[in-house]
C-alpha cells in the first residue's frame, strides 16, 4: 500500500487507504486533514478524524517527512539536562509533542563552547523543523542566523527581542522571598546565587539577586557585599558558601538562594554546623521542585513544567505559520511558605 508517495509494506496496521474507504473520501481528503489543510469542510474533516480514531490510524512518519518537506523533529538545547528544573521544562515539552507527530531530540550543553556549537549547527542543517533553547538566549549574531534559515525558534527561561518567548519575572521573584523574610523581621539577610558566565548567558540568577537588593532598599536596608556569595551550581558549593557565611562575625538570620539545589545545600551545611533551620537560620528557594514539599522548603515557585508544555505549544503553532509576531509570555510566580522560614529570633 503506498501513502503519501512512499509505499509500505501491508500488514494489519491500518493504512490511509483503509481510512478514506471507511470515511468515504478520497486518499487525498486523509492527507488534507492529517496536514490541517483548510481545504477541506468541517463535516468531513470530523469523519474523517474519527476513522483516524476508530482504526487507530497513525501515519507512516517517513512518508509524511517526504510529503510534507519536514523533518518531523524538534530540537531542545538545554544547559545541564539532569538538573531538576530542566527535568520538569523537558517533561512538559515532551507531554506536548506528544501525539503531535514530532519527535524530540536533546541537545545537552554542559559548556560555552558546547552552547556556541550546538547553535551553529541547528541554524546551519536542516535536522529539525524547530528549535526550543532552555535557559540560553541566543546571541544578536546567533538570532539572525536562525532568522535566515527560517527555522521557527521558541526560548523558554531566556530572552531575546526578536524570538517568542516563555518566561519569569526572576527581579521580582527575588522581590518576592526577600518581602517574606523582611516580613517576619529578618534584617540580616544574605543572598547566594550562581557565578556569572557570559558565554552561557544565564541571567536568571543575576535577576534574582537585584529582585532581593530592590526589596532591602524600600526598607532602607542594603545588601551587604559580605552577606553575597555566588559559586558553580550545586549542593556541595552552597554547603561550602554556607560555611563562609556562618562563619562571619555577624552571621545572617535569614538566606535568599537562586534555586532549590543550592538551598538544600544551605540546609545542609546549618544541620552540619549545628545551626537550627528555622529557629536560627531561614532559608528560601527558588522553583519548588518536587523535594521543595517534601523537606518542607519555603520556596519561589515557578511552573515548571507548564511553561515547558506552553513553549512548545507555541512552537508547534510557529512550524505551521512561521511569520508569526514576537511574543512573550510571562508566567505567574508564587511565594509558597513552609517550615524553613520563621520570625527572626524565635
Amino acid at each position: 500500500m503506498c501513502e503519501f508517495g512512499y509505499c509500505t509494506a501491508v500488514g494489519e496496521r491500518a493504512t490511509i487507504g483503509d481510512v478514506a474507504a471507511r470515511a468515504g473520501v478520497g486518499v487525498g481528503t486523509v492527507s488534507r486533514v492529517l496536514n490541517d489543510s483548510r481545504h477541506v469542510s468541517e463535516d468531513t474533516r470530523e469523519r474523517v478524524l474519527r476513522v483516524i480514531r476508530d482504526l487507530d490510524y497513525r501515519p507512516n512518519r517517513r512518508a509524511r517527512a517526504l510529503s510534507t518537506g519536514r523533518t518531523q523533529s524538534i530540537a531542545v538545547i538545554a544547559p545541564f539536562a539532569t538538573e531538576p528544573s530542566v527535568v520538569e521544562r523537558l517533561r512538559g515539552i515532551s507531554h506536548e509533542l506528544h501525539g503531535s507527530d514530532h519527535d524530540l531530540t536533546l541537545l545537552d550543553v554542559a559548556t560555552p563552547d558546547q552552547r556556541d556549537q550546538q547553535y551553529r549547527a541547528v541554524a546551519a542543517g536542516d535536522r529539525f523543523d524547530g528549535l526550543l533553547a532552555i535557559s540560553l538566549a541566543p546571541t544578536d549574531d546567533e538570532a539572525k542566523q536562525l532568522a535566515r534559515a527560517a527555522l521557527p525558534t521558541v526560548l523558554l527561561d531566556c530572552e531575546h527581542p526578536d524570538l517568542p518567548r516563555v518566561v519569569i519575572d526572576d527581579v521580582r521573584g527575588g522581590m518576592l522571598a526577600t518581602r517574606h523574610l523582611l516580613q517576619l523581621g529578618h534584617r540580616r539577610i544574605a543572598f547566594m546565587g550562581d557565578v556569572a558566565d557570559d558565554r552561557f548567558r544565564f541571567s536568571a540568577s543575576a535577576r534574582r539577586r537585584e529582585g532581593c537588593e530592590l526589596a532591602l532598599r524600600a526598607h532602607g536596608l542594603a545588601l551587604e557585599e559580605p552577606y553575597v556569595r555566588v559559586g558553580s551550581h550545586g549542593r556541595a558549593v552552597a554547603h561550602r558558601l554556607t560555611d563562609e557565611l556562618l562563619a562571619l562575625p555577624e552571621p545572617p538570620t535569614a538566606i535568599v538562594t537562586s534555586s532549590d539545589t543550592q538551598a538544600l545545600g544551605v540546609i545542609e551545611a546549618a544541620n552540619s554546623a549545628g545551626v537550627r533551620v528555622p529557629q536560627e537560620l531561614s532559608v528560601v528557594g527558588f522553583d519548588d521542585l518536587d523535594v521543595a514539599a517534601y523537606v518542607g522548603l519555603t520556596t519561589v515557585r515557578q511552573p515548571l513544567r507548564t511553561s515547558g508544555g506552553i513553549a512548545a505549544r507555541l512552537l508547534l503553532e510557529r512550524i505551521g505559520r512561521p511569520l508569526g509576531d514576537s511574543v512573550e509570555k510571562l508566567l505567574e510566580l508564587e511565594l509558597v511558605p513552609r517550615r524553613t522560614t520563621a520570625a527572626a529570633g524565635v
